[in-house]
């Protein structure tokens, strides 16, 4: 038994030194212009994913949206979403593909996450992927706001995204209130 204990010891211990080593080293290419290994996306993917669920767990969405909420996302999503993660009949900016990971092309990947998780991941971020934080720059109400539009992205047609939010636009510009 000494001797198992002993080589799993060892087995870590050279697994942190070659750990170590390419951090020293600087043997691992974090340049964003090539794709993270597939152990990487592996990693990071689980992890993100994982702490995403754990975090939004005690967080309790509203029970419904309104079209205002939707109107008001759109416009927040206009302004600073659309650029990174492309809408119906918009594709995302040509230095947002550059990004790693590549954000998601938020129609498709919307749907693999619950309002609840929506709200955490627009509030708080994500680390080393690029998605800031907008909760220093914006209340929970603009947040939900944001995830109402969100969840009504899947199936909307290239139309309705240049419409949605338009209403609420001119209700603001107008000097009501949006």
């Amino acid at each position: 038994m000494k001797r198992f204990v002993g080589g799993v010891l060892a087995a870590i211990l050279v697994a942190a030194g070659a750990g170590l080593a390419v951090v020293l080293t600087g043997a691992y290419d974090v340049a964003a212009s090539t794709s993270h290994t597939a152990l990487g996306r592996w990693v990071l993917e689980t992890t993100s994913r994982n702490s995403v669920v754990r975090q939004a767990a005690g967080i309790r969405p509203p029970s419904g949206f309104t079209d205002e909420q939707v109107g008001q996302g759109a416009r927040h999503y206009k302004e600073s979403c659309v650029y990174c993660h492309g809408a119906p009949g918009e594709d995302s900016t040509d230095w947002a593909s550059g990004m790693r990971p590549e954000p998601p092309y938020l129609p498709d990947a919307v749907g693999e996450w619950s309002d609840a998780q929506l709200f955490w991941i627009v509030k708080h971020g994500i680390k080393m992927s690029a998605m800031p934080a907008f909760g220093s720059h914006h209340g929970d109400e603009d947040i939900w706001a944001i995830v109402a539009f969100l969840k009504t992205l899947p199936g909307m047609s290239p139309e309705q995204y240049r419409t949605v939010g338009e209403q609420s636009e001119q209700g603001v510009a107008g000097g009501k209130a949006g």
